[in-house]
C-alpha cells in the first residue's frame, strides 16, 4: 500500500485580528490543512501591525507569509486556493462551517452623508 506523502511545510506567520470573521476564515483554512503556523495578533501589540506594514507595505489583514510569499489582505477562500495552486496542500473537503469570506461583525455600512462643522 502506498503511503501518502506531505510536502515539507513552509513556514506560515499569520498576521491577524483575534476576532474578526476574514481573520477566522483564514485560522480555519489553516486547521482544515492542519498546517502550523504562528498567529499575530496586530489589535493587541501594536509591534505586530507595525511588522505586517513593513513586511507586505500595506496596512490591511489577514496577511500571511507563507514560505518566501507574501499574501496581503486575503480572505479564507483566496488564501486556500493560494495554497492549493501553489501546491502546498491538496483540495480537501471542508470541516467546519466556518464562513471562509466574511467580514468582521463590527464593521458597519459607512453613513450616506457626513455634515462637517455647524
Amino acid at each position: 500500500m502506498a503511503e501518502e506523502t506531505r510536502q515539507e511545510q513552509p513556514e506560515i506567520t499569520a498576521w491577524m485580528k483575534p476576532t474578526c470573521g476574514w481573520s477566522n476564515g483564514v485560522r480555519a483554512v489553516l486547521a482544515k490543512y492542519d498546517l502550523e503556523y504562528e498567529d499575530r495578533d496586530i489589535i493587541n501589540v501594536p509591534d505586530n501591525f507595525l511588522e505586517m506594514v513593513n513586511i507586505t507595505g500595506q496596512r490591511f489583514q489577514p496577511s500571511l507569509r507563507v514560505g518566501d510569499a507574501v499574501l496581503a489582505d486575503v480572505s479564507g477562500d483566496e488564501f486556500e486556493q493560494w495554497l492549493i495552486s501553489s501546491k502546498v496542500v491538496t483540495p480537501a473537503a471542508t470541516d467546519d462551517d466556518t464562513p471562509l469570506d466574511e467580514g468582521c461583525a463590527d464593521h458597519s455600512a459607512p453613513p450616506t452623508s457626513v455634515t462637517f462643522g455647524a
